[in-house]
């Protein structure tokens, strides 16, 4: 019978095979032959863009540079130029500075390891009661706050400091204990159960993931922190809120102007940091793709 040409006997193709004379293939090995190998994974790319690096602090720049030119050509009276000689814009704003790392750093030692200490089994019985306590902290009014610590403390910036930590504990801890309580509990029994102590756990397992909920936290408390620290003048504390009170008081648009666009700028430019922190401090683990 005709039909396809049937190889020499001394040659057969990849993968054939004969025994006791008949012929067949191995179908394992044209598997292996044609399977294609996986595709390696994707390179992790930057984590921050060139447009995040440079597109707030252009549009910044832009700002203050177009309220400098605005000044120099402006008639400014003796109350205006008193109010903005003498180094007191440069003095408001580094007090504003320093009212919000101050409060932030406050922040932060006291809303974390609190918002720890509430999601361990010993205390979470506690937690309804520290979380309506933060709460209340921050239902109150921040300037009606500011007058109570001011009646107990006196005028001085100790008040000032006490009335933004309290207003601003709250995003911190309820994120912090959001974070740790969203933990996956099997991830959590596997590392028990490969030998990690408590504490390697909540460093090495439960803080890492707990990471970008902590430091959302952390950017909304800042950014309240830049605006409840312009109630700070109402309490002997200084800062931005200067400027902003004089200019309303003596009717002097200008002083109002800088006051309040320092403030927005200084807001701006916090948060922007925050976001640049969150970004990189974020473990890389946690990102999509990797």
């Amino acid at each position: 019978m005709s039909g396809s040409p049937r190889p020499s006997p001394g040659r057969r193709p990849a993968g054939e095979h004969e025994v006791e004379g008949v012929a067949f293939r191995d179908e394992a090995g044209d598997e292996e032959e044609v399977a294609a190998p996986p595709p390696s994974p994707p390179a992790a790319g930057p984590r921050v863009g060139w447009r995040k690096l440079t597109f707030l602090p252009v549009v910044l720049i832009a700002v203050l540079l177009a309220t400098w030119l605005w000044f120099r050509q402006a008639d400014l009276d003796a109350l205006s130029q008193n109010a903005l000689g003498n180094g007191q814009v440069t003095k408001a704003l580094w007090q504003h500075v320093q009212l919000t790392v101050i409060s932030t750093f406050f922040v932060l030692i006291i809303a974390i390891p609190l918002g720890i200490l509430l999601t361990r089994r010993a205390f979470r019985k506690a937690t309804p009661f520290a979380m309506a306590f933060a709460n209340m902290g921050q239902a109150t009014p921040a300037i009606g706050l500011l007058a109570l610590l001011v009646i107990w403390l006196g005028i001085g910036r100790r008040a000032a400091l006490i009335g933004i930590i309290v207003y601003a504990v709250l995003p911190v801890l309820s994120n912090t204990i959001a974070g740790l309580k969203a933990n996956d509990p099997t991830l959590l029994e596997a590392a028990r159960g490969i030998g990690m102590s408590p504490l390697g756990v909540l460093t090495r397992v439960e803080l890492p993931l707990a990471v970008p909920l902590i430091l959302a936290g952390v950017r909304t408390a800042l950014v309240l922190n830049v605006g409840t620290a312009t109630l700070a003048t109402f309490g002997g504390g200084g800062g931005l809120g200067v400027l902003i009170t004089t200019g309303i008081t003596s009717q002097r648009m200008p002083v109002l102007v800088l006051g309040s666009i320092l403030t927005v700028a200084l807001a701006l430019l916090v948060d922007w940091l925050a976001s640049l922190a969150e970004l990189l401090l974020r473990p890389r683990g946690l990102e999509v793709g990797t």
